[in-house]
């Protein structure tokens, strides 16, 4: 994926015979994916109109144009959906867009270099920011990301800059108070 284009959900599953998909969907509103217009597969190439109809668990169910019946649906189950960078709209100060911290050096309040931001995830308890391949630590790190946390977001010099909780550190280092 590139910096032009953001992923803004995945083809979950079918659901029932007449050709819906469940889609989970990255937007903050879940229904939301139907609202950027024809939305696109990795390579960008191929383009898929989406009619989002309801939401299910923790899904969108929705239309995808050409998509009739159950067959042609499991085809596309794992297809991920992206939009142009240029279609969402601006952020606040205080906002940004994952993909645009997705990169970004990782450091430490003390300097420490923690590495880059590979992946944001959401395990049920609220985002985390992975950060890997920094001398603060041999392996990746899950950090919440949380103002305490992550105290600046920097996209515009590269870096966002981290103060990671008590036991976040490897070999249960805790971080001096």
């Amino acid at each position: 994926m590139t910096k032009g284009r953001i992923l803004l959900g995945v083809v979950a599953a079918p659901h029932g015979v007449r050709g819906l998909v469940r889609i989970r969907s990255y937007t903050d509103d879940p229904m939301a994916i139907a609202s950027y217009g024809p939305l696109s597969d990795e390579t960008g190439r191929k383009q898929y109109r989406v009619e989002a109809l309801s939401t299910v668990k923790d899904a969108v169910l929705a239309r995808i144009e050409g998509v009739a019946d159950r067959t042609a649906a499991e085809a596309l189950r794992g297809l991920r959906l992206y939009v142009e960078r240029e279609r969402l709209p601006a952020t606040d100060e205080r906002e940004w867009y994952e993909a645009d911290i997705i990169g970004l050096a990782a450091v430490g309040q003390d300097g420490r270099d923690w590495g880059k931001v590979i992946a944001f995830h959401d395990f049920g308890a609220g985002r985390t920011m992975e950060v890997s391949g920094g001398s603060a630590s041999r392996s990746s790190v899950m950090l919440p990301f949380t103002a305490e946390a992550v105290p600046e977001v920097d996209v515009e010099g590269g870096k966002v800059v981290v103060d990671p909780p008590a036991g976040v550190l490897p070999g249960g280092e805790a971080k001096e108070a």
